[in-house]
């Protein structure tokens, strides 16, 4: 048995359901095979027995299903719960210590999926970063570029990280993440395209890439009533800008700050 399952409610979630479990290496429910008990004393037997859970329902469903199962943080399983055309995923349970915060943010890469994160450490850092690298670029190059961005901010004030589909397998953009902890979002060209926001938009991004630009459209994608406060930064083929969520004033907290471009580049 594998440590993870899709629970679908319905045969019309089916195709989405097995799609996720194999990507995520997980195990399927299908509740609707198993005549002799009703689909929620199937979860309720099978829950402990898995430490990630995606619910494929409604959120009014799972909570009905969850009830009096949850016992502690430290030893409840994750669960995210996702409604059926994959538009978002919400951490129900065990956000930081079960994983559902990362699991939902998997979730997210593999489908388009909005991770709505609502626990109040991710509240708390208000900064989006969007990245855009050329192939190959190392983690220290990523890690200087995002400090120069940054300048002087902290990287703990950092929520996430944004970047473009092509970039969701760069070995130094996501060795940068798991070194510090951060989850990326990666959007599909597409929509990038449809809903970009550039200072400067870039020939060599345009012709190379499809879109006229990566760091900024991504990381105002990621956070929508965030405000660019850094605009797209370059350094040694790293591209970076930085969003701040919009406080009660409409304001982002803390000085705007545009740093010159050395280079034109993703």
């Amino acid at each position: 048995m594998k440590d993870g399952a899709i629970w679908m409610v319905r045969p019309e979630a089916q195709a989405l359901g097995e799609r996720l479990a194999a990507a995520l290496d997980a195990d399927c429910v299908y509740p609707w095979r198993d005549a002799g008990l009703p689909p929620r004393e199937q979860f309720r037997r099978l829950f402990p027995r898995y430490r990630r859970w995606v619910l494929l329902m409604a959120s009014g469903i799972a909570v009905r299903y969850l009830d009096g199962l949850a016992r502690d943080k430290h030893s409840d399983p994750a669960v995210v719960v996702m409604d059926e055309a994959a538009r978002f995923a919400v951490p129900l349970l065990s956000g930081h210590e079960g994983g559902a915060n990362a699991l939902a943010y998997a979730l997210s890469r593999l489908t388009g999926a909005v991770p709505a994160i609502t626990t109040a450490s991710e509240a708390l850092r208000p900064l989006t970063l969007g990245i855009g690298c050329r192939r190959g670029k190392s983690v220290g190059a990523i890690e200087a570029a995002v400090a120069y961005a940054l300048a002087g901010r902290p990287l703990s004030a950092v929520r996430e990280v944004a970047t473009l589909d092509v970039k969701a397998d760069e070995a130094g953009l996501l060795e940068f993440c798991r070194r510090h902890e951060l989850p990326l979002r990666v959007f599909a060209r597409a929509d990038v395209a449809a809903r970009a926001w550039v200072g400067q938009p870039s020939d060599w991004v345009r012709q190379n890439v499809g879109v006229d630009g990566v760091c900024e459209p991504c990381a105002l994608i990621a956070s929508p009533r965030g405000r660019l406060i850094v605009g797209k930064t370059t350094l040694d083929g790293v591209a970076v800008a930085v969003v701040a969520d919009t406080e009660a004033n409409g304001s982002p907290p803390g000085v705007a700050d545009a740093r010159p471009q050395t280079e034109s580049d993703i």
